[in-house]
């Protein structure tokens, strides 16, 4: 049976002043079937070449925190220790930070981990030309 989850991606924006960002994450969740989950990719070449001077190793932390606190990790600190639909929103509330995220969109699926899949494919990982 189909269940809605919600869905954001997170955005790496080094200078918000260029309006440039590069997709690093997207996060599910569906309270349906209790499922909070996210993904996270560096691109580290994608974030050289727009921004050289970038601190690739602490985008990296800070997107590896987004897993530890949706996963309710207990060493990601106290937001983690939240229920999930609490855990998600803290996670997508706007924020003024090098990583943002974008609105939450809908949607409907039956397995909640297979929607987080396509949409990390479709969304996060680079492109191949053919």
């Amino acid at each position: 049976m189909p269940a809605s989850f919600d869905y954001a991606v997170f955005r790496i924006v080094p200078r918000v002043e260029r309006e440039e960002f590069v997709n690093a994450g997207v996060i599910v969740y569906c309270a349906e079937r209790r499922f909070l989950a996210a993904r996270v990719h560096v691109d580290e070449s994608r974030l050289k070449a727009l921004w050289p001077d970038l601190d690739i190793e602490l985008v990296r932390q800070h997107l590896e925190a987004i897993t530890r606190i949706s996963s309710g990790d207990p060493s990601a600190g106290p937001i983690a220790r939240l229920a999930p639909g609490e855990r998600f929103h803290w996670l997508v509330a706007p924020r003024s930070t090098m990583i943002q995220v974008s609105p939450v969109h809908s949607g409907i699926c039956e397995k909640p981990a297979e929607a987080l899949e396509r949409l990390f494919r479709q969304l996060i990982m680079p492109t191949r030309s053919s």
